[in-house]
């Protein structure tokens, strides 16, 4: 019996606090023990986590989960930590799907949601994947991990790491958010800056991993993080009774919350939770100067080709290259979606028109999500009809730079 089937058994045996079974690669199929840490595959592709899906569906009622505190750990037959003592959570998870009414009906779609992200710990989606991450960093008895980030991710990590006694050492380009890079000096996070981009500070970080032995952290270089950003869309499926919408935008830099919501109606329909000939299409949003993943789709490619330098107020999607380009683009393929890219005066006007209409400060990239909505329905690929929800992923405030105000000053004695 090899330990894969041990393993296996093992979950079909008792009620297990996770049901983890292994590690597999989407390329290529080979398959990992998930009882030791684990970055890539040997052919370079990322891996993903896979659940003992016949023991689940014996012993997981979506009753049982509905009938549990709202936390992202509800759902934690479906997540990695294989302890309870070894959760580290500052209270993350069920985040507000609020209607946009009045959005909605200037874009002409009956039924608009907002999965709001924005109140989450650290205040971005960010902190999904920081707490699965870190909680099996803590379960392994990691003291050091590495990683780049644009700004939000790494605010996460860092904020994480801090509760778990874990000391966080992140690269972020110069560009970042300031308040992003205040949060990880707060939070004691050994942080640098690098006068380029992501992938710049990724490969800085490559090089510190191999000299100093720290846990590589990066995006998909750490299989976990994408577990805690699934949850996203399992709780998207209980705020509507388990019926999946139509559509859902997302803002993608390198994709993991977009891979993580498909991932999660994958293992819905499985365990036969909600209607498995509905999926919902999933929609990509991108900057335009910033949009491999849209370039690749409208050429039909199952790759992206790396993009120039560029910038974009929605800092946290301006990611030339990411090795989860493939899992992104099969996503849109397979849910019959998209990708879209918006300028940089249409996302911002949609910050604003959402702000003051709504009642709601979103990010840069939720504005960009909201953005892409308008255009797709502009072009009639939504139909009115349809229910759409869009992620918006973080605070407004998290992003001051990419908001100008001009304000009148007054003298003490002046009247309005």
């Amino acid at each position: 019996m090899s330990f894969l089937d041990r393993e296996r058994r093992e979950c079909l045996v008792f009620q297990a606090f996770s049901y983890l079974s292994h590690l597999y690669c989407p390329t290529c199929s080979q398959e990992y023990s998930a009882k030791e840490p684990a970055h890539l595959c040997q052919c370079g592709s990322p891996l993903l986590a896979a659940y003992d899906m016949d023991a689940l569906k014996v012993q997981f009622r979506k009753e049982t989960v509905m009938a549990r505190p709202p936390s992202l750990w509800r759902y934690h037959e479906l997540l990695p930590v294989k302890k309870e003592n070894d959760i580290v959570s500052l209270g993350e998870g069920m985040t507000p799907l609020v209607e946009m009414i009045k959005t909605g009906k200037n874009y002409g779609v009956d039924h608009l949601f907002m999965k709001d992200e924005s109140l989450l710990p650290s205040g971005s989606s960010k902190a999904r994947g920081a707490a699965a991450g870190i909680s099996k960093a803590k379960e392994w008895k990691i003291t050091d991990i590495a990683m780049p980030a644009n700004g939000n991710a790494g605010a996460a990590w860092s904020l994480y790491g801090s509760r778990a006694s874990i000391t966080s050492h992140i690269v972020m380009p110069v560009e970042a958010p300031i308040i992003s890079r205040k949060e990880c000096a707060a939070a004691g996070a050994d942080l640098h800056l690098v006068n380029g981009l992501i992938h710049d500070a990724g490969t800085i970080i490559s090089h510190a991993v191999q000299k100093y032995g720290w846990f590589d952290a990066s995006p998909f270089k750490e299989p976990y993080r994408i577990e805690g950003k699934k949850t996203m869309g399992l709780e998207l499926a209980e705020q509507l009774q388990w019926k999946l919408p139509d559509v859902i935008a997302c803002p993608v830099g390198e994709g993991a919350e977009f891979i993580g919501i498909y991932k999660a109606m994958q293992e819905l329909m499985e365990l036969g939770w909600v209607d498995s000939e509905k999926i919902p299409r999933l929609v990509a949003v991108q900057a335009e100067s910033c949009a491999p993943i849209v370039e690749a789709y409208e050429k039909h490619q199952t790759t992206a080709d790396n993009h120039p330098e560029s910038y974009t107020a929605a800092f946290d999607i301006n990611v030339p290259a990411s090795i989860g380009d493939f899992l992104v683009l099969n996503a849109i393929y397979e849910t019959k979606g998209c990708a879209v890219a918006v300028c940089e005066h249409d996302l911002l006007a949609e910050q604003r028109w959402i702000t003051r209409k709504e009642g709601t400060f979103i990010s840069p990239e939720g504005a960009a999500a909201f953005a892409g909505v308008r255009r797709l329905r502009e072009e009639a690929w939504l139909h009115p009809e349809d229910t759409v929800v869009c992620v918006n992923t973080g605070m407004g405030i998290k992003s001051p730079e990419a908001f100008d105000v001009s304000v009148p000053i007054l003298a003490a004695d002046d009247e309005l």
